[in-house]
């Protein structure tokens, strides 16, 4: 039997196949420099220790870093009442992507009812991340975090990649680059001296990530990061940011150089909401017995939560496609997340005799996609977080399930 030959095309595109089989079983992974499994404890960011710690384990320099910041605090920022007491409150901030414009707006109706106070401690991970400097540094960035959270698009954020580029990328669906220019535009030199000062006058600014290598939630001292006021600060807090908002397989890790035994070696490091959606107390801080030991025994915490989400929506259906179903199960995850996360915290709080507020998106409200970053979407968001905050705020004080009356 005669052999057919191949159009031109049909073999053009076979030789292409083939090629990329060839490259991509040839570029499983990419290369990198990981820390050795029985040096990832001694791990240090180079120059700068003390600026991190991994949950559930108590840190001794972070620890000793909240003890300074209550003997630097400011009776301006934190007064003593008639009573001899001293009000602390803690603001946490949750992941929900383009859901941010709800906390973005929920602050800025917060400070125009005149009660939102200075806050002791901030924390963030993934949108709450990238908001938290901002909510740190107070009302005079309302209205740069109501531009970022309504004008906002898609581009300005990631770039998908093709489907042979999303595996010949091997890391990930798309490119955050856009997002990594939007940090850079917005944290710069003035904004990391402004934190810095706020960390020497007593008030602290956490974020997270997760390490994949060390498989650790782990909690980063933006303030103290920011005191050392030089390039490597500067670019160490902006790739903190964004590792904490880098979503696993969506977008890239981040990653960062260490040091242990004497070497240099890199971590990878992704979106905190993998550890937790929300935190303030993971385990890195016994407050409780910092108060004590510093002779703040009248000091009183309050915990104020602003979940950029819903802990219920209504039925619908889910696309039978890749990112239907990712999309989905991210969505549902942290939902799960974020019930545990505020048990956790009510059981803190609880231990400590503090207060516990906690506001979240109304049912009500139809959420679309988080990361579409849809400017129309997240302008209605925005107004609703404002509504919600000029009418009180109403607050949970309550874990769900317990009660689900809020109150003023």
């Amino acid at each position: 039997m005669r052999a057919v030959p191949l159009a031109p095309a049909l073999l053009t595109r076979l030789i292409a196949c083939i090629g990329i089989l060839l490259i991509l079983s040839a570029c499983a992974t990419a290369p990198r420099d990981p820390v050795p499994p029985n040096l990832t404890a001694s791990a240090v960011i180079p120059g700068m220790p003390g600026v991190r710690a991994e949950s559930g384990r108590r840190s001794e320099a972070m620890e000793d870093d909240f003890i300074q910041s209550l003997q630097d605090e400011s009776l301006t920022d934190f007064p003593v009442d008639a009573n001899g007491d001293t009000r602390h409150p803690y603001l946490a901030l949750s992941g929900g992507g383009a859901f941010g414009a709800f906390g973005a707006g929920f602050l800025n109706g917060w400070t125009a009812t005149g009660t939102r106070p200075v806050f002791k401690i901030v924390t963030g991970v993934s949108t709450g991340a990238l908001m938290a400097p901002f909510a740190f540094l107070g009302p005079k960035y309302d209205e740069l975090l109501r531009h970022i959270y309504t004008t906002t698009t898609r581009e300005d954020i990631f770039t998908p990649r093709s489907a042979i580029g999303a595996l010949l990328s091997r890391e990930s669906l798309a490119e955050n680059a856009p997002l990594a220019a939007l940090i850079e535009r917005n944290v710069d030199v003035t904004l990391l001296r402004e934190v810095a000062d706020a960390h020497r006058n007593g008030r602290r600014l956490y974020m997270a990530t997760v390490d994949l290598d060390s498989r650790r939630f782990v909690v980063w001292n933006m303030g103290l990061i920011a005191t050392h006021d030089n390039e490597q600060a500067l670019e160490l807090f902006r790739k903190v940011m964004l590792a904490s908002s880098a979503i696993p397989i969506a977008f890239p890790p981040v990653m960062l150089e260490v040091q242990a035994g004497g070497k240099l070696y890199d971590e990878m490091h992704v979106d905190g909401v993998v550890g937790a959606n929300v935190f303030v107390n993971v385990g890195v801080l016994d407050t409780a017995s910092l108060y004590r030991k510093a002779g703040k025994a009248h000091a009183h915490e309050d915990i104020f939560v602003i979940h950029n989400g819903q802990l219920r929506a209504p039925p619908a259906p889910t696309q039978r496609s890749f990112r239907g179903i990712a999309l989905r199960v991210i969505e549902v995850s942290g939902r799960s997340t974020i019930v545990g996360d505020l048990f956790r915290e009510f059981a803190f709080a609880q231990r400590n005799g503090s207060g516990f507020h906690w506001i979240t998106i109304d049912e009500s409200v139809v959420l679309g996609d988080p990361l579409a970053f849809d400017p129309v979407a997240m302008e209605a968001l925005y107004a609703e977080g404002e509504r919600a905050a000029r009418t009180g705020p109403v607050w949970y004080t309550l874990p769900p399930g317990i009660g689900e009356r809020p109150t003023r």
